[in-house]
């Protein structure tokens, strides 16, 4: 990127902490890894090469996985280098890069989320139309709609930040994100724009997340009034249910923690909720559908294709 910045690296400070223990930290962080990559690539494979899978709720777990392994790849191979490294930097192209799919990954993962809580709705409260509203051709315009989105709005919110002049280069961070970069500019610097934008961006996922309680509370009234349905709610909307709650948590806390946390938090602390949302979702999302949803249930799968 043709910046008119001198600051060309930037330094990844929440990497401190970590220096007595970091062996044990890479092990463990390569386990992770491959962890997520063998669940998510698993589930993946079971929905595509099962023919029966290709329906939209099994599509949109599908889908699911592949952005759990999108932002995890945007972390875990340069956080495993980091851990081996003597110092923690990280080029201002990369750093951009970086920020771009973090942000990207958490708001697909929310638009995926509202398509399901859509197609389950449908499922449920209009099962008659489902087959006829619910189309391959609605489905594949929704999944679009859940990435092309969030990349279009953050490639404008990369080139907004690309626009300024850097004087500082620390990130109390384990890796890049806008809000941080944009912290470091230098004074006199016009992040006015920078700041609408972020909070325009947060006010479209801020409906994601209204639409998608609406839809529940709409699921679990309709359920409470019909035995069967209820069966139905326990069996395809429980998983997707726990996905939301964790999801919602675990990225609420990350903001209120960056925008608003003291100084006086230990490092620790920040790292496990800085990286919350890249472990927590991307291991039980496939655990979660993969054990809940008879129709997967890939343990099971994966023992009999053994035999």
């Amino acid at each position: 990127m043709d910046n008119v910045s001198t600051v060309r690296i930037f330094n990844l400070l929440a990497f401190n902490e970590t220096a007595n223990y970091r062996a044990a930290l890479f092990s463990a962080t390569l386990v992770c890894y491959f962890a997520i990559v063998f669940l998510n690539v698993t589930v993946i494979m079971i929905i595509v090469l099962d023919e029966s899978l290709h329906e939209p709720m099994y599509i949109l777990v599908c889908v699911c996985c592949i952005n759990g392994l999108y932002g995890s790849t945007g972390f875990y191979p340069k956080f495993l280098i980091d851990l081996l490294s003597s110092s923690q930097v990280i080029s201002y192209s990369e750093c951009l890069c970086q920020a771009f799919v973090m942000y990207s990954f958490v708001c697909s993962d929310t638009s995926i989320l509202a398509v399901m809580a859509y197609d389950r709705y449908l499922a449920i409260c209009q099962p008659l139309e489902y087959h006829s509203v619910m189309t391959k051709k609605k489905l594949s315009k929704l999944v679009c709609f859940s990435w092309l989105t969030p990349f279009c709005i953050f490639s404008i919110n990369i080139m907004l930040t690309d626009r300024l002049i850097f004087c500082g280069t620390d990130i109390q961070r384990l890796f890049c994100v806008n809000w941080l970069i944009v912290k470091v500019a230098c004074p006199g610097m016009d992040t006015l724009v920078n700041s609408a934008f972020a909070y325009t961006t947060l006010s479209i996922y801020i409906f994601h997340w209204i639409f998608i309680v609406w839809t529940y509370i709409y699921l679990v009234k309709s359920c409470v009034q019909s035995k069967k349905d209820k069966a139905k709610f326990m069996q395809t909307c429980v998983p997707h249910l726990i996905s939301l709650v964790t999801f919602f948590v675990i990225v609420i806390s990350d903001l209120m923690h960056m925008r608003f946390a003291s100084n006086d938090v230990p490092q620790s602390f920040q790292n496990f909720v800085a990286i919350a949302v890249l472990f927590i979702p991307p291991v039980m999302n496939p655990l979660l559908y993969g054990f809940k949803l008879s129709k997967i249930r890939f343990i099971k799968t994966f023992f009999l294709n053994c035999k």
